[in-house]
């Protein structure tokens, strides 16, 4: 239990954190203190589960001693639980990238299809927060740009979680959907496609990145909707460019055109500390992956709903025929094979 997983400079860093929450202004920034809260949560969980593991483990072996039917039954049970946690252990040893244990910044584009590609982008969305909802990490949508008859065209968002990261950037690319058109009244087959990109999303204290007021401009706009109460009356959406980089970044959902405006810096200094970072360690490749075309050709993964069922990795070629579990967010599976690949 040693090693890579270290629960004893766990402990030690818990014990730092609780001493920063007793500091008088510990909830003064927000968005710190649950930065903290987050940290301090997820080493408490890390070390407890490392160390029920460990029990389960010595109770086992102490088992294996026994001559009990009944005994042997549960033994097996104990043993399939204990292989699964292991295996996740396992996969944890594989997060070994710089930003793999943040947050991150995930972005879905519909690409060749039209309004299938629009509702096959909102339906990556769904399966994306169904996965988190599996993991217990929060999301919130920073921006999103609806279809005109269905889905989206666009959509962004931050999710926050234990190696967030290291799990979402193995969804980078571009998936293809193949399945019987519900938009076409001759019940034809059709083939979408939608672009996934995922950036890390690190907190502002950890950023010391400079923007000049002379290199962006900042646009306000009427936030779109689907109608009724939904649509803003104010000139509440914040669209900002930069022009060096040429980066747009908009954000839309926050109550206040301030709030959308901070946001959307903060994004703004992500992405230029990441470029940043790519310029001095050449590391473009592998931060943000090979820019495709959304179409034939360029999918890293099929998602095939007729003439049979299977989805399919192209990467690692790992595959099930279970379309529905998998858009219902079991993704691990993927992540997993890609991450092992790496």
């Amino acid at each position: 239990m040693g090693g890579y997983f270290d629960p004893s400079t766990k402990k030690i860093r818990i014990q730092e954190l609780e001493q920063i929450m007793l500091q008088p202004n510990f909830w003064d920034d927000k968005r710190y203190s649950e930065t903290i809260i987050n940290e301090l949560n997820n080493l408490k969980n890390s070390v407890e589960n490392l160390e029920n593991l460990q029990s389960e483990i010595e109770l086992s072996l102490e088992m294996c001693d026994l001559d009990d039917k009944e005994v042997e039954n549960e033994l097996e049970l104990s043993l399939a639980n204990i292989d699964e946690r292991l295996r996740i252990l396992e996969v944890e040893t594989l997060f070994n990238g710089p930003y793999d244990e943040g947050n991150s910044i995930v972005e879905i584009h519909s690409g060749a299809g039209g309004t299938e590609a629009c509702d096959w982008a909102e339906m990556l969305f769904r399966m994306y927060t169904r996965w988190c909802d599996k993991k217990d990490f929060a999301y919130e949508i920073i921006y999103e740009q609806p279809g005109e008859e269905a889905g989206v065209k666009s959509i962004s968002f931050l999710v926050r979680g234990i190696h967030s990261f290291g799990y979402l950037k193995n969804e980078r690319g571009v998936h293809r959907l193949v399945r019987i058109s519900p938009f076409d009244s001759n019940a034809r087959r059709h083939t979408s496609f939608a672009s996934v990109e995922v950036t890390p999303f690190l907190e502002k204290n950890s950023i010391d990145i400079e923007i000049k007021e002379s290199d962006i401009r900042i646009d306000v706009y009427r936030s779109s909707g689907n109608g009724g109460q939904g649509v803003n009356t104010t000139d509440s959406a914040v669209r900002i460019t930069h022009f060096p980089s040429k980066i747009v970044v908009t954000c839309q959902n926050e109550r206040s055109q301030i709030q959308n405006k901070e946001k959307a810096m903060e994004i703004l200094r992500n992405k230029l500390y990441q470029l940043e970072q790519e310029k001095r360690e050449q590391e473009m490749k592998n931060l943000k992956g090979e820019q495709m075309d959304i179409n034939f050709g360029s999918q890293i993964r099929s998602y095939v709903m007729h003439p049979y069922s299977m989805v399919k990795d192209h990467r690692t070629n790992a595959e099930t025929s279970n379309v529905g579990k998998v858009l219902d967010g079991d993704i691990d599976f993927f992540m997993e094979e890609n991450l092992k690949r790496c």
